[in-house]
C-alpha cells in the first residue's frame, strides 16, 4: 500500500475506531475515467503487443479501484478516429477526473482533441512494465512494450497548443512501486474533493460577526467557483428541532458524550468549570436537534453565527451549537463558526482528503521555545484530537453572547496544514497554504482549540509572510502535509494558489 493510501486509510481507521461514537456519514464515491493509448500501426507489425497493452491498463485500473472510487473504463484509443469517437462518451460520463494511460508510443492526435474539449483534470500515467530493459536482449517489441514516457512530450505540449495547462503527469513502474502508487491515490483523493463541491450543499444560518470584514462571501460566487449550492436556513429551524428533541434521544446523547469527552477539573481560567450538568443537558439536545436538521435540510456542512434575543430559547440553543457541531465535523459534515463560508470549504476540502479540517485562528506567540498557537473557540474535527478531547463548562463566550459547554483539544502532534481561502479586490478566490509541525507541550485550558504550531524557518518570519498573502484570518487545520494536492486542487478550480514557505 502506498504511503499516501496509507494516510488516507489511517484517516478512515481512526474514524472507524470512533464511529461507536460518532455516527459517520456515507462515503461518496467520486467517478474516474481511464482510456488508454497507444499507435494501431504496430498492432499488425508486433504480434500479441495488443493484447499485452490491455492486460497493462487492466493491472492500472485495479490499482484505481483501490481508492475507494468508481471507475469506468474507455479501452484504448489508438487512432484520431477512435479520439473523436470516445470524447462524447467521456462528456457524458460525469466525470470528476480523468487517467490517460500511456500504454506505448502514441500519437498526440489520439489525445488533441479530447485535451481541447475537456473541462475535467486529465492526468497522464506512465508506467512501464520493466524497471529496465535486458539490454543483451533488448528488441524492439521490448523497447515498445515499455515505452509508457516516450509520448510525455508531444501530449503535454499538444495540450499547450491546444490552449490548455500541461497536464500533470504520474512516471514510474507498473508494479512494486510505491511512490507511483501513492500518486494514484493522490489524485483519487482529489477527485473526491472536486466531487463533494460540486455536489455540496453548505447551510448558512445568520452573518459573519458585525466588522469582520474578511469573511464575508458572496454565495452565487462560491457556487460559480466550486459548485457548492449555499442553503439558506433560520435559526428557528434549529430551534424548532430542539423542541422536538424526544427524552430518549438526549439521555442516549448524553451518554455518548460523556463516553467521548473527558470532564476534568477546572485549572487556571476563572471562567471554565467542570463540565455542569446543566449544560451537558443542553448539548445534548442542542446536537440531537442539529443531526435532525442536517438530515432535514440535506446539508453536507454549515456555517453559521446568530445571537438571538437576550435571555430566548433562540439564543440558548443557538450558542451551544459547539458539542453537536464537534461531532458532526468528525462525521464528516464540517461545521464553521463565526459564519466564515468561505473556511467551511477549507475545511470541506481537508477532510475529504482524509486529513481532518479543524477550524483555527492564529492565538499568541511563544517567543520563548518559537512557536505560535493555532485554534479557536467552537465547533473542531474531533477526530484529529491528540488524545481525548475535553468538554468545559465556560460562563462565557469570549466576544460572544452565551455560556455553555466548550470543547477543547490539541491537534495530534507531527505534521500539519493550513489553508485559509480568501478573495482579494477583484472578488477572486485564493488558497494560502503553508506547512508546519504540531509539537508537544501544553496549552491553555481555556475550553478551546490550542496546537502549539511550528513553522520555518521561525515564527515571527512565517507570520510575515502568511499575512502577506492576504489570508482570512481563519483557516482550516489538518494532519500530515498536503500543500502540495491542495494546491494542485486550487488549480483545477482556476483559484489562484500560494504555498508560503
Amino acid at each position: 500500500m502506498s504511503e499516501l493510501a496509507a494516510k488516507v486509510k489511517a484517516g478512515f481507521d481512526n474514524q472507524t475506531t470512533i464511529s461507536n461514537k460518532i455516527k459517520k456519514r456515507n462515503q461518496t464515491s467520486p467517478r474516474i475515467g481511464v482510456f488508454g493509448v497507444g499507435y494501431a500501426k504496430y498492432w499488425p507489425q508486433f504480434e500479441g503487443l495488443y493484447e499485452q497493452m490491455l492486460e497493462k491498463q487492466e493491472i492500472f485500473i485495479d490499482k484505481v479501484k483501490k481508492n475507494h472510487v468508481e471507475v469506468i473504463d474507455f479501452g484504448m484509443v489508438d487512432d484520431v478516429t477512435g479520439a473523436y469517437d470516445i470524447l462524447p462518451k467521456l462528456k457524458s460520463a460525469n466525470l470528476d477526473l480523468i487517467f490517460c494511460d500511456m500504454l506505448t508510443y502514441a500519437t498526440s492526435s489520439t489525445f488533441g482533441i479530447i485535451i481541447k474539449s475537456i473541462d475535467v483534470p486529465i492526468v497522464l500515467v506512465a508506467l512501464q512494465p520493466d524497471k529496465a530493459l535486458n539490454y543483451k536482449q533488448a528488441s524492439t517489441y521490448q523497447q515498445l512494450y515499455n515505452d509508457d514516457v516516450c509520448s510525455l512530450p508531444e501530449f503535454t505540449g499538444v495540450a499547450v497548443r491546444m490552449g490548455k495547462k500541461a497536464p500533470d503527469v504520474i512516471i514510474g513502474t507498473l508494479h512494486d512501486d510505491p511512490k507511483a502508487e501513492e500518486e494514484i491515490a493522490e489524485y483519487c483523493n482529489i477527485a473526491r474533493v472536486l466531487h463533494d463541491l460540486k455536489t455540496a450543499r453548505i447551510g448558512h444560518i445568520g452573518h459573519p460577526i458585525e466588522a469582520m470584514l474578511d469573511m464575508h462571501s458572496d454565495s452565487t460566487m462560491l457556487t460559480a467557483h466550486f459548485g457548492v449550492h449555499i442553503v439558506q436556513c433560520e435559526a428557528n429551524e434549529i430551534v424548532t428541532q430542539y423542541e422536538r428533541a424526544e427524552r430518549s434521544a438526549i439521555e442516549s446523547e448524553k451518554e455518548r458524550i460523556l463516553d467521548f469527552f473527558d470532564t476534568p477539573d477546572p485549572v487556571s481560567d476563572p471562567i471554565s468549570e467542570k463540565l455542569k450538568v446543566d449544560d451537558l443537558e443542553v448539548a445534548a439536545r442542542v446536537s440531537v436537534a442539529l443531526e435532525a436538521f442536517v438530515e432535514q435540510k440535506k446539508l453536507t456542512g454549515l456555517a453559521y453565527y446568530y445571537e438571538g434575543e437576550d435571555n430566548s430559547e433562540t439564543r440558548r440553543v443557538m450558542t451551544n451549537l459547539i458539542v453537536g457541531n464537534s461531532l458532526l465535523t468528525g462525521a464528516g459534515f464540517p461545521m464553521c463558526g463565526e459564519s466564515d463560508l468561505k473556511c467551511c470549504i477549507a475545511m470541506l476540502i481537508m477532510e475529504r482528503l482524509g486529513i481532518g479540517g479543524s477550524f483555527a485562528e492564529f492565538h499568541p506567540v511563544d517567543f520563548a521555545e518559537n512557536f505560535i498557537l493555532v485554534g479557536h473557540d467552537g465547533p473542531h474535527n474531533i477526530t484529529i484530537a491528540q488524545g481525548k478531547p475535553v468538554l468545559r463548562s465556560l460562563k462565557k463566550y469570549h466576544g460572544k453572547p452565551g455560556f455553555g459547554a466548550g470543547v477543547e483539544f490539541k491537534i495530534k502532534e507531527g505534521p500539519i496544514t493550513m489553508l485559509s481561502i480568501s478573495s482579494n479586490y477583484e472578488g477572486k478566490f485564493k488558497f494560502v497554504i503553508a506547512e508546519g509541525t504540531s509539537v508537544e507541550g501544553p496549552i491553555p485550558p481555556t475550553g478551546n482549540t490550542n496546537t502549539r504550531g511550528y513553522f520555518k524557518p521561525d515564527v515571527r518570519t512565517f507570520l510575515k509572510k502568511w499575512v502577506k498573502e492576504g489570508p482570512t484570518h481563519h483557516f482550516a487545520l489538518g494532519i500530515g502535509h498536503h500543500a502540495q494536492t491542495i494546491k494542485k486542487i486550487g488549480e483545477y478550480l482556476n483559484i489562484e494558489a500560494v504555498i508560503v514557505e
